[in-house]
């Protein structure tokens, strides 16, 4: 146990001064001494609580934050946090505008803390008016006595880790430390902690790590920041590049994508003991990314800062469900796989339209199955059901001995074969079953059920991945 401390002033005064704590079983058999920085045991949970009191500390050293007033704040959540600890405790309102993205916990939790949160279409171009940049500015404008932090431009935002985070990680990693790697969204934390150790300790390696699909790999590499593509990975990337990052501080940039994010967060809480986010679980991808061929020597320390907590990702890549909805359970699943995977029935059952209605309900019952398409050639004409027929007869006897046509339903919808099994699961939580092409000849080649989809679940688990 530690010593006790004197009591504190407010929650504030427990910002900062983070552990490192060595990782173990996730490093194992790795020539260096991995350290993680557990920026989640910050007060609001996450790195973003340094720039918080810091901004608004110089906003009010500045006169443009007068008592009483409301803070307002384009934020993926974490920066809203932050601000909602200084607004809750010197009074200040606050109103944090967030892309539609971010986990519904980010939107409880700052809710909690008495905020008001504006949500804005995701995926917008950053000057669109509806963006929650664009809705951010706006509402400063419109809220009498408002003070907009903006974590994007505001000098405090780096500023603060080059006081704080640069000079705690070289007090406790060591004389061996080499490298310090750490995720980048409004980059103010590399931006600082960067410079800190350019200026301080310039053998030390900065390595950023960025999700792909985000403008600033590419802007760091060759100027041109091109367009972004979305990824899922909350809080690190930028679809701008940020007046807050400054990339002379940087030596390298590594790109991670969103399941192997996922996938090594869900690893540190299980392996570690280290319960994160994703972009955590994104800086220890990339850390071990770059420590493949890293020029620094056997036996040298290498930090690793992890951004935030995982409680507020309990519904996003924590949740099994949500993983299979976005095709990330098991890696590279298709349709095709669920076929292959098929047992007791075909992969594919179906009637003609001239097969009698006895002869299609002996079709069913001879299988197990309750419902088959009505295929000419490879023509989708419709589909039959037991429930269907078997009413049928019973109001016509004569229905029995008459084609399917007579009680002919709705057609399947189709998917390829290399339709991913993520799009499956979202398809038929409100369809009965889909009929599968093959993309290349379009003959059809079989009917994919919710049962398929629960046994290919039932053996594979969680993916060989988690």
């Amino acid at each position: 146990m530690g010593t006790l401390r004197p009591p504190f002033d407010s929650v504030l005064d427990l910002v900062g001064h983070t552990p490192l704590v060595a990782l173990r079983r996730i490093t194992e058999g790795l020539p260096y001494r991995v350290l993680v920085k557990l920026e989640y045991l910050n007060p609001g949970g996450s790195v973003k609580d340094r720039i918080g009191p810091a901004m608004i500390a110089d906003a009010e050293a500045k006169g443009l934050l007068k008592p009483g007033g409301t803070i307002v704040e384009a934020t993926s959540g974490n920066t809203g946090v932050g601000l909602a600890l200084v607004a809750a405790v010197k009074g200040y309102h606050c109103v944090f505008v967030l892309p539609d993205k971010m986990s519904s916990e980010k939107i409880r939790l700052l809710r909690a803390y008495g905020a008001k949160v504006v949500v804005t279409p995701s995926q917008l171009p950053p000057d669109h008016p509806m963006s929650h940049y664009s809705v951010a500015r706006r509402l400063a404008k419109e809220i009498p006595n408002a003070y907009y932090p903006n974590q994007y431009e505001n000098p405090e935002n780096a500023a603060v880790h080059y006081r704080t985070t640069g000079p705690e990680i070289a007090a406790g990693a060591g004389e061996k430390l080499a490298a310090v790697v750490g995720t980048v969204g409004t980059g103010g934390t590399m931006s600082g902690v960067g410079r800190y150790f350019k200026e301080h300790h310039a053998h030390v390696r900065i390595v950023a790590v960025d999700p792909k699909g985000s403008v600033l790999g590419p802007a760091f590499r060759t100027g041109d920041p091109g367009k972004v593509v979305p990824y899922l990975v909350e809080g690190i990337g930028e679809d701008i590049v940020p007046k807050s990052i400054d990339f002379q501080w940087m030596d390298e940039f590594v790109e991670v994508g969103d399941l192997e994010s996922f996938v090594m967060a869900r690893r540190l809480a299980r392996e570690e003991g280290m319960f994160v986010g994703g972009s955590s679980g994104s800086a220890v991808v990339g850390a071990l990314r770059w420590l493949e061929g890293a020029p620094i020597p056997a036996g040298s320390t290498v930090v690793v800062i992890l951004p935030d907590s995982g409680d507020r990702y309990l519904s996003k890549f924590y949740s099994d469900e949500w993983m299979r909805e976005k095709g990330l359970l098991e890696p590279g699943a298709v349709v095709g796989d669920l076929l292959r995977e098929k047992q007791f029935t075909p992969a594919l059952l179906s009637v003609e339209p001239t097969t009698i209605v006895r002869d299609a309900l002996e079709t069913l019952r001879a299988h197990g199955i309750s419902q088959v398409p009505v295929l000419a050639g490879d023509d989708n004409l419709g589909s039959v059901a037991e429930d269907d027929l078997l009413r049928a007869s019973l109001a016509d006897g004569t229905v029995a001995d008459r084609t399917v046509s007579v009680a002919l339903g709705a057609r399947f919808s189709e998917v390829n074969l290399d339709t991913p099994v993520g799009e499956v699961v979202r398809r038929l939580k409100e369809e009965r079953a889909l009929l599968v092409r093959d993309p290349g000849t379009r003959a059809v080649v079989g009917l994919i059920t919710r049962h398929d989809l629960l046994q290919h679940f039932s053996h594979h688990g969680a993916g060989h991945a988690l």
